[in-house]
């Protein structure tokens, strides 16, 4: 997940990303983070804020989340929203379900906080699959477990403002 790098990558980077990688390549890659029912229509961004595509379904779709990184990403509205508030570490709440797919898996992060980065610091760090992500009112998170190991949905980052349920996908052969 490393939200927090992708709004830091659009403050603070200004770079091309991917070295020579074609705008197609990069579209292609966002898009496969969600379904076509999604993506398909989606704002495509690079990392560094370029517009590679504009949508018109209000989805926006990334091919990484951060220079160098190529773990896509498709994000509705409000999934923007709280990713702009960790960027910024400002506070976060919603009244409404907000959704984030990275159907081509993500990288390691820490179970317990978006700004960990030392995978030492006794976190529990997951590397999770495919999967999809729900913001909800925090309050609908009661109950829930936050153990990545429990074979289903798990809170992430539960005791933060930005607490949401990982949903992993599992493909079937």
């Amino acid at each position: 997940m490393r939200i927090i790098f992708v709004f830091l990558a659009f403050m603070l980077v200004s770079i091309n990303s991917y070295g020579g990688e074609s705008a197609a390549d990069k579209i292609a890659r966002a898009q496969s983070a969600a379904h076509a029912g999604v993506s398909a229509d989606a704002t495509i961004m690079d990392v560094d804020g370029t517009m590679l595509k504009k949508g018109s379904n209000g989805w926006v779709c990334m091919p990484g989340i951060m220079p160098g990184d190529k773990n896509p990403m498709c994000n509705d509205a409000v999934w923007g929203e709280m990713m702009k508030a960790v960027a910024s570490k400002s506070g976060f709440q919603t009244d409404r379900v907000g959704i984030s797919y990275m159907m081509q898996g993500d990288a390691m992060v820490s179970n317990s906080s978006p700004y960990a980065t030392d995978q030492k610091n006794g976190d529990v760090w997951v590397k999770e699959g495919p999967h999809l992500m729900m913001i909800v009112p925090k309050a609908m998170l009661e109950g829930l477990s936050d153990d990545p190991f429990n074979g289903g949905p798990y809170v992430m980052w539960k005791n933060t403002p930005y607490a949401h349920i990982m949903v992993p996908v599992r493909t079937h052969k």
